[in-house]
Formats: C-alpha cells, sequence, structure tokens
C-alpha cells in the first residue's frame, strides 16, 4: 500500500510537470508568433505618423496655404508605400482642405468642437500641444480609421500661435491586413482605443480573450499603447500532446515496481495462513474429541463395531452398563441377539442384516430384556465403512430411550384427549360465531352478518352477478308493541320473518338489521321479477295475525336499489335502498318503491335545501317582511303580519313555499319562528323610536313550537310590549281538549298579554266550538275564500257569514288575499273589520315599510 501510495504520487507530479512544461511551450510558441505582429503594427503606425510630420512642418512656414498647394505637398506624402487613407488640414479645427478630394468632399466644413465623436481625442492634442492618436473611428465619409491629430503651431514675429489641427487617417482593415492580424493562426484581441493602453476599450477580437490566460504584448504608439492578447484559435488544450505517452510510462514504471511487491505479500500471507489454519486445525481436533467424549459421558451413549468379516464385536463400557452384560461377554454377534425381546428379535435382526447387505445407514429402535428382567427400549444407529486393513465393519451407537416412549405414549393419549377438546371448542365457537351473526329472535342473520356480505360479497354470490337490496320496514308495529306489549311485537317480528324466507329464494340473503328493519339481497333478478317479490311480500304482510286471541295488522314499506354495474359498491346501493324506503313512507307507506335517478336527485336537492336552511340560520339569512293590514273605513294601518323570508346568499330572497317542509323535515320550524318573533319585537322598539306607531305585529306560531312546554318561559325572558303582540295558529291545527300542553301554552301565551289569531279560517279543522274553547282576538278568513266573492254569490255570502259569526263573538275578523279595490268595497260592505293583500301593500322590508308609512302610499290607490 506504500509502494503504491508513492508511485501514484510520483506519476501525479511527473504528469502535472508535463502539463507546465507543455503550457509553458505553447505560450512560447504564442509569443513567438505574436511579437512579429506587434512589431509590424508599430512600424506601420510610426511610419505613417513621420510622413506626416514632414508635412506639418511645410504647414507651420505656410499658413496661409490654400487646397492646391495642400494637395501638391500631401501628394508627396502618399507616393511613399503607407497605410495612409487621406489628409485634413484645419485651420481654427475647422475642416477647410483634404486630400484626396475625390471622396471625402463630406469632411469639408466639419467643426470638430461641434462633433460629439471627434471632439474628445481633438481637444486632447490642443490641451497636450502634441499629436494624439485617435480611434478606432467611424469616418464621416464612412468606413473606419485611426486618425492622428496633429497640433500646428506658426511664428510670427517671435510669437508661436495655434494654427489648427492636420488629421491623418489611417486605413484601419489595411494596416491589419499588413501587419498579419487578419491571417494569423491566433485568436488575437486588442484593448486601449485611443492609445489608451489596457484601461482602454477592447476594439478587435472577442474581448472574451484578455479572460482566458492569454499571452500579453504592449503595441508602442506616437502618443500612447495599444495592449494585445493571444491565445492559440479554440483556446488553450487542456490536455498536453503528449499527454497519454507520458502517463503510460508512468503507469508500465508503476506496475514494474507495485506488482512483485503485491505478488510476495500475498505469497507471504498465504503462507501464514496456511500454518495458522494447520494450527487451528490441531486445535480443533482436540477440542472435539473432548467434547465427544464429555457428550458421550453424559448423554449415556454406548458405542459398538461389528467386524464383519471376523464377527468380532466391540462395545465400550456403556454398551455393556446399557444391555446388563458383565465381563463375561464373549465379544460376538450372538452376545447381541441373545438380549433382543422376543416380539421385536426377527424385525432386528432383519433390519441389521439389510444394513450390512446394503451398505445402507442403519436407524432402528427395538426392546431389549435385561437379565433381571427389566424391559428397556434402544434407539440404534451405525453406517458401514472399510478399515485399515480391508475389512468391511460397521460402526455404531446405541442409547435408552425407555423414558421417551414411555413419554410418548403419555403425549399420544394427551393429544388424544386434546382432539377430544379441541372439537368440543370448534363446535362452541361456531355455535358462538352463528350467535354473533345471527338474531336470536328470528333467526336471520343480523347487521353485523349484513355489513360482511357488504364489505366482501363473495362470501355469498358470485362476482359477476348482479344484485338488488330490498330494505324493508314494518308499518303499525310501534303501535302494537305499544299496546299489546313486547311478546306481541316479538311475535310479529318472528312472523313477518317467517312470511320473508318463504317468499326469498333459497339462495337469497334476507337478514334483520335491527328493531322492524328487515334487508333482502338477492342476485340475478330483474327489476320485473323484484318488483313482484316486493308486491308479493306486501300482500302477506297484509294478512292479519292472530296473538292471543286478537288481530294483529301489520303493513310494510319496501325500498328497492339494483347495482347498474357488478362493480357498484353495495354500501351504496343500501343507502340507495333506504332512500326509496324513505320516499315509500312519504307516499302513503304499506308501498314499495324503486331508487331511481331522479329520486336520488330530489333527496339530494332536500339535503342540500336542509343543510342551506341550517346554515342559514347560522348566518341570520332569516329575515322579516311585514305586510301592512288596514282598516276598510279609515284606511289606516291597524297592524302588520311577519312573515319569514330566506335571503339566500346566491338565490336572493326566497318565500316560505321554497323552505317550509324541508324546514319541518329537520324540525327547525320553531327556530325559524323564534328568529322572526325576535326581529319582530325589535322592529316595534325601532319604528316607535322613529315615530311609527303600528297597533300590532302578528306572528305565526307553528304547532311544534305550541307543544314546547319551555315555550312560556322564553317568552316571559323576553321584553314584549302588551297587546301589541299576536300569534297566528294555523286553522290546520286540531285543537284537541287531551291535549294539555297545548291549551295551557295558550293560556298562559293570554297571560302575557299576547292576542292569539286562527290563520286561513275555513280551510282546516276550526270549529265554532274552537272558537268559543279558544276565544281567539281575531281571524283570518283565507284568501281562497276571499277571491271568489266578485264573480260568486255563494261565497260572498259564505264570507259574509264567517263575518257574522266573529261580530257575534267579539272576535276581529281580518280578510286576506284582498288583490282589488273591488274586493275592499265588497268586504267594507259587508263590514269586515281589516283588510290585507295585495290592493294595498305587499309583504316589504321593516325599512321599506317605515317609508311606506312616512309617504303613506296606500292613500294614492
Amino acid at each position: 500500500m506504500i509502494a503504491t501510495f508513492v508511485v501514484l504520487i510520483a506519476g501525479i507530479l511527473a504528469d502535472n510537470q508535463n502539463r507546465i512544461i507543455s503550457e509553458a511551450r505553447m505560450r512560447s510558441i504564442v509569443a513567438d508568433e505574436l511579437n512579429p505582429i506587434r512589431s509590424k503594427l508599430e512600424t506601420y503606425i510610426n511610419g505613417n505618423v513621420q510622413l506626416v510630420r514632414g508635412l506639418i512642418g511645410t504647414v507651420a512656414t505656410e499658413p496661409d496655404m490654400q487646397q492646391p498647394r495642400f494637395s501638391d505637398l500631401a501628394r508627396s506624402v502618399f507616393s511613399e508605400r503607407s497605410q495612409l487613407r487621406n489628409l485634413a488640414a484645419a485651420p481654427g479645427l475647422v475642416v477647410s482642405m483634404v486630400y484626396p478630394v475625390a471622396g471625402n468632399e463630406k469632411a469639408i466644413g466639419l467643426d470638430y468642437r461641434t462633433n460629439d465623436k471627434q471632439r474628445g481625442s481633438v481637444m486632447r492634442a490642443v490641451a497636450s500641444g502634441k499629436m494624439v492618436l485617435a480611434g478606432p473611428v467611424d469616418l464621416v465619409q464612412g468606413g473606419r480609421g485611426l486618425i492622428g491629430r496633429f497640433p500646428v503651431t506658426t511664428s510670427a514675429g517671435g510669437n508661436k500661435r495655434f494654427w489648427g489641427l492636420i488629421s491623418a487617417v489611417i486605413d484601419i482593415d489595411r494596416l491589419y491586413r499588413d501587419s498579419g492580424l487578419v491571417s494569423s493562426t491566433l485568436d488575437i484581441a486588442i484593448a486601449g482605443r485611443d492609445g489608451q493602453g489596457r484601461s482602454g476599450a477592447i476594439f478587435f477580437g472577442d474581448a472574451a480573450i484578455f479572460d482566458k490566460a492569454p499571452v500579453e504584448l504592449n503595441v508602442m504608439l506616437p502618443g500612447g499603447t495599444w495592449r494585445m492578447a493571444a491565445i492559440p484559435k479554440g483556446g488553450w488544450p487542456t490536455t498536453p500532446q503528449n499527454a497519454w505517452l507520458v502517463r503510460l510510462l508512468i503507469l508500465l514504471g508503476g506496475l514494474m515496481i507495485v506488482v512483485p511487491m503485491i505478488v510476495t505479500g500475498h505469497l507471504t500471507t498465504e503462507r501464514q495462513d496456511n500454518m495458522r489454519a494447520l494450527r487451528q486445525n490441531k486445535d480443533q481436533l482436540q477440542e472435539l474429541s473432548h467434547r465427544l467424549k464429555i457428550a458421550l459421558d453424559t448423554s449415556e451413549i454406548g458405542v459398538w463395531e461389528l467386524d464383519i468379516d471376523s464377527g468380532k464385536l466391540l462395545w465400550d463400557s456403556r454398551m455393556k452398563e446399557l444391555y446388563g452384560i458383565g465381563s463375561s461377554m464373549r465379544e460376538v454377534y450372538d452376545d447381541w441377539r441373545d438380549t433382543l425381546h422376543p416380539e421385536d428379535l426377527a424385525r432386528a435382526e432383519a433390519e441389521f442384516a439389510e444394513a450390512l447387505a446394503t451398505g445402507s445407514a442403519y436407524n432402528t429402535e427395538f426392546r431389549i430384556r435385561l437379565p433381571s428382567g427389566e424391559i428397556r427400549h434402544i434407539r440404534a444407529i451405525g453406517s458401514t465403512y472399510v478399515g485399515a486393513n480391508g475389512n468391511r465393519k460397521i460402526v455404531g451407537v446405541n442409547w435408552d430411550v425407555t423414558a421417551d416412549v414411555e413419554t410418548r405414549a403419555t403425549l399420544s393419549e394427551a393429544k388424544r384427549l386434546a382432539e377430544a377438546h379441541s372439537a368440543e371448542l370448534e363446535a362452541a365457537r361456531h355455535r358462538m360465531e352463528f350467535n354473533a351473526l345471527h338474531d336470536p329472535l328470528t333467526g336471520l342473520p343480523n347487521r353485523r352478518f349484513l355489513d360482511q356480505i357488504l364489505a366482501d360479497r363473495v362470501r355469498k354470490f358470485d362476482a359477476g352477478a348482479r344484485l338488488s337490496i330490498f330494505h324493508i320496514d314494518l308499518d303499525r308495529f310501534k303501535q302494537i308493541n305499544d299496546t299489546m306489549g313486547h311478546a306481541a311485537g316479538d311475535e310479529i317480528l318472528r312472523h313477518a320473518a317467517g312470511l320473508l324466507r318463504s317468499n326469498a329464494r333459497e339462495s337469497d340473503f334476507v337478514a334483520r338489521i335491527g328493531g322492524d328493519e328487515f334487508v333482502i339481497i338477492r342476485a340475478g333478478g330483474s327489476s320485473e321479477e323484484d318488483t313482484a317479490l316486493a308486491s308479493r311480500i306486501i300482500e302477506a304482510m297484509s294478512s292479519p295475525v292472530r296473538y292471543k286471541d286478537q288481530e294483529c295488522r301489520i303493513g310494510v314499506s319496501i325500498g328497492i336499489a339494483a347495482q347498474t354495474a357488478a362493480a357498484d359498491e353495495l354500501s351504496q346501493i343500501l343507502v340507495n335502498a333506504d332512500i326509496a324506503l324513505y320516499e315509500a313512507k312519504r307516499r302513503g307507506r304499506n308501498r314499495h318503491e324503486t331508487f331511481t335517478g331522479a329520486l336520488k336527485t330530489a333527496v339530494f336537492q332536500t339535503k342540500q335545501t336542509a343543510d342551506e336552511i341550517l346554515r342559514g340560520l347560522e348566518q341570520n339569512e332569516f329575515v322579516a317582511y311585514f305586510q301592512p293590514q288596514f282598516s276598510p273605513k279609515s284606511l289606516d294601518i291597524i297592524g302588520v303580519e311577519a312573515l319569514a323570508r330566506w335571503d339566500h346568499p346566491t338565490k336572493g330572497l326566497i318565500g316560505p313555499h321554497a323552505f317550509l317542509k324541508t324546514a319541518e323535515d329537520i324540525n327547525v320550524v320553531a327556530a325559524i319562528d323564534q328568529k322572526i318573533l325576535e326581529q319582530a319585537l325589535f322592529q316595534i322598539c325601532r319604528w316607535e323610536a322613529n315615530g311609527i306607531h303600528i297597533p300590532k305585529v302578528s306572528v305565526n306560531l307553528s304547532y311544534s313550537r305550541l307543544r314546547d312546554e319551555g315555550l312560556v318561559a322564553r317568552l316571559e325572558q323576553m321584553s314584549i310590549p302588551k297587546g301589541r303582540l299576536s300569534f297566528e295558529l294555523l286553522e290546520s291545527i286540531s285543537f284537541d281538549e287531551n291535549d294539555v300542553t297545548v291549551m295551557s301554552n295558550i293560556r298562559r301565551i293570554k297571560e302575557l298579554g299576547i292576542d292569539i289569531e286562527i290563520d286561513d279560517f275555513g280551510t282546516g279543522y276550526a270549529s265554532i266550538l274552537s272558537l268559543l274553547k279558544l276565544t281567539p282576538r281575531r281571524l283570518k278568513i283565507d284568501r281562497q275564500l276571499v277571491l271568489p266573492i266578485l264573480d260568486s254569490p255563494a261565497e260572498r255570502r259564505l264570507v259574509e257569514s264567517i263575518i257574522d259569526i266573529g261580530t257575534s263573538l267579539g272576535i276581529e275578523v281580518i280578510a286576506e288575499g284582498v288583490e282589488t279595490l273591488d274586493h275592499a268595497h265588497i268586504l267594507k260592505e259587508l263590514e269586515c273589520h281589516g283588510l290585507q293583500g295585495y290592493a294595498f301593500a305587499r309583504p316589504m322590508s321593516a325599512n321599506d315599510l317605515a317609508t311606506f308609512v312616512f309617504e303613506r302610499r296606500w292613500r294614492a290607490a
């Protein structure tokens, strides 16, 4: 490992040194190619500058020089081989002379002081009084070039005066070609626009070259420098050309050092392992011999050996002890044969002879008889082999298994007893399982068994079968249970279970799932067969059942739902059957209904409406609307009726017809009544505070709330102005004298100063006796009786009679549904006490009612 590590480090160092040398060689090659280019640039630029300097001296001595003279002088400069493109003279910093004129006409008249692109370098030349090499720049006359700005001064009378500038334009593209930049095999970049060196802008090549460790050289210019950077085409090579050759040589040298060391180390290790293995084998043999001796001593096993060819038998001391033989043993086969139990003698000798003949393993068990008469059970194992002298031998062991045989016999008897006991337990388990899954009264499967079938249908039905579920509920069962006792109810349940079993098929699953509810699940039936089964069950259940000389009659309502596909969840099908059962009960009981999509939609809509009602109660969405009641004589407002409206967040304002039935089903009508009552009491106080006097406010009181024993206690806790509140009771309520709670609540409500009104009079149960018993303050004639009075004399006489009855009993009569003024005139003639209807005002909010009263709008009508 050390040699490998040293060779590896040496190889890495050698490879790294080769890379450094290769990089240095490559940089030297790049520098050698870049130096001639730099020299040419310096030579060409300085040469061009020197050509122009002679012209400057002539201009300084002839400050009034004109274009012809300037052209003659400039022509002599251009006769030399140079990269000059044109010359321009700018007395007073305004170009007035150029050479050659052709192609440079645009430059004449150029004012350097106003040209943003060239003003900077011009002003530097003027300020410094020295030539400034600017560019490369974009030329006014087109193209790009380097511009040498030469300030010119004249001497007149010994005084120096600034004359202007001579600008020499060097063709930058020709300079690049002549200096070899364009044809170079290197990637070159040049920085130092306007001769500013490394800090100047990059004007030639890719700017990224300066970030790739280039070879850099300075180009010395008149009045400044450029900085050149160069790298090989495509960048520096990442790997030296001879890298793999060097690495191969390093590898071969390392292998020559390391491989012999590895081989030597492996051989040394193998020799040490062999010596260690020999020592371990010797130690293990000694330990094995020792353990074998201990095992034989502790296990009381005897070892024997028989020389098959000579018949000599060798026994150790333990064998002699097992067989009860002393030193008189003859050491022959007959010594063993004589000890065998007579009943096992033939079998034992046959098994031993077979082992000797075939050479197979000897494994047997037999009994021996000791000289003392004791019987022992011996287990014998042996194996044949060929000895060192070539004789065939068999060696084996014997041990006493008498205790084991006796134990096995005991265990066998115990096992027999245990199996008998297990059979009894299994029978008990089956009985318990049956009881756990069946109804003890009817013997039918129970709800737990049904749940198992719903979760795992293959327990009872084929996987691909279409299943139908019947949810069955007994009608009038509770009355029988309450009037005739639970024994009669149990008899009815047993009778119903028997009828269901007799009408169902043998393969159908019939269960009682609780109370008076049953379920039938059947496979493969069509919708017509399902309907036929339901009809048979209803007909069978309609027959009277005799119990103790009394006839008991029950009915049955059935909901049916079927799978549309075998994969449909049975738990959902049961829910669908329950929905259908609910619909059957809603339609009058003693009938069957089949679940449909429309039924599901109706139930879902009802549930959604119920959920929204509960949410609406929590969010205070139920509000009171008020419809005024008028005196037919004075047209004054004599009261208002508070009506419930639902201010639904998405559906807008909803009347009672859309939610009252569902509210009754979920038993929240009383809660809605309470909210309307609270709002009505609040508005009474609010109207009074605003100077609006409403003599009376009528609020509906549902029958369920009227039967509430805690109603009066809650009313006593509220601040109710005496004589200003009336409770309207529907005439459809039956005022049974036996309902003590209802009559007591009505009496105590009157004691609180709250009037009682009978609503919808003429359509329900109210009679003259009811009016005498309740003594209401008012009764309201239903709009169904009021509307026809314009065309029907009989209806008019009926309404007149109701008014006369109320007047005679001291009860005010208010007519509902006054739709037109003609109705109002007739009711006034009939001396009705109050009018309520659209002819005067529709139900409105509390704020709208306040505005309505202030503006007295009904007077206009």
